[in-house]
């Protein structure tokens, strides 16, 4: 099976190996059934979505599929001639296909990259023959992040644009407003943030995605009364309070909520929002430059 897994990994299109792997699956069905279970590595997951696919596990097999993309989507393993089969994508639901689209996401790679495009394309296909079967609105939304992580907007777009369609939904919305983000157009992201708010305005995290899209845009007003309204919902999640303690500063320079950032800082768990704060925060006017420092000695670290 390893050996076999090895020959997909150097050609996935190839229809030989898969044809071996399912002679193996009909003569040694236990005991693969059993070393998959106990051995469980990242390896035989391409053979182990072909055997689910082969005893009509159409849900579990994309999702072991996504597994093993996601940690190695160098390798085309959408190329697999069963991913493409009409018998699959009339089966699979759009729920395990989304959750395939995020568990691809995992491991953080970049794939804004043609050659990415190119690796994906069969993913694209499933995601358009599934959505127009199975058009759930919030697995859709859940799907649009693979295109969107690819650079494919207009698929992203179009997926939304379809779940719609059948009801319009907070995700959908949130989906649409974040593609918009990662183009860089700011007014059409914040607006369909409003529109997200707008189908569930006690949603804090919302709140705060607008607050920081009017922040990119200089707006710190608009800013920090939209992280004041997320906090009636939410007082106590620190992302909030460090992101209303920057805006804040910002607007006015005041020292006591530099220091309650610089308080609040080492609890972020993202840096780079950490970093992004503490940039907004110390360009606040007639800070004293000692609180600064001390600010920028936290991005450092």
């Amino acid at each position: 099976m390893e050996l076999l897994v090895g020959v997909i990994a150097s050609a996935p299109a190839a229809p030989e190996p898969y044809a071996a792997l399912a002679e193996l699956w009909q003569d040694r069905r236990s005991e693969l059934t059993e070393s998959l279970v106990e051995g469980g590595s990242l390896s035989a997951l391409p053979a182990q979505a072909y055997f689910l696919f082969l005893e009509g596990d159409m849900d579990d097999a994309v999702m072991a599929l996504g597994s093993v993309t996601g940690a190695r989507p160098d390798v085309a393993w959408g190329a697999a001639p069963w991913f493409g089969d009409v018998g699959f994508l009339g089966a699979v639901s759009a729920e395990a296909l989304a959750e395939a689209c995020l568990r691809t996401l995992d491991y953080g790679h970049d794939l804004d990259t043609d050659e990415m495009r190119e690796q994906f394309a069969p993913w694209f296909h499933a995601l358009d023959v599934v959505s127009e079967r199975h058009p759930v609105p919030e697995a859709l939304a859940a799907m649009a992040r693979l295109p969107r992580a690819c650079g494919q907007y207009e698929l992203a777009f179009g997926l939304c644009d379809r779940a719609d369609a059948v009801d319009r939904v907070m995700w959908t919305a949130v989906a649409r407003a974040t593609t918009w983000r990662v183009m860089r157009d700011l007014e059409q992201a914040a607006a369909a943030f409003e529109c997200a708010l707008h189908l569930d305005s006690a949603n804090w995290s919302i709140y705060l995605d607008l607050a920081d899209v009017r922040a990119e845009q200089g707006d710190f007003a608009a800013a920090a009364s939209l992280v004041e309204q997320a906090l009636k919902y939410e007082p106590h999640d620190v992302s909030l309070r460090a992101a209303s303690a920057a805006y804040r500063t910002r607007l006015t320079g005041s020292s006591d909520d530099l220091k309650a950032l610089i308080a609040l800082a080492p609890e972020l768990p993202h840096t780079t929002y950490r970093n992004l704060l503490i940039d907004y925060a110390c360009a606040g006017p007639k800070l004293p430059r000692r609180l600064v420092a001390k600010a920028h000695r936290i991005r450092k670290h």
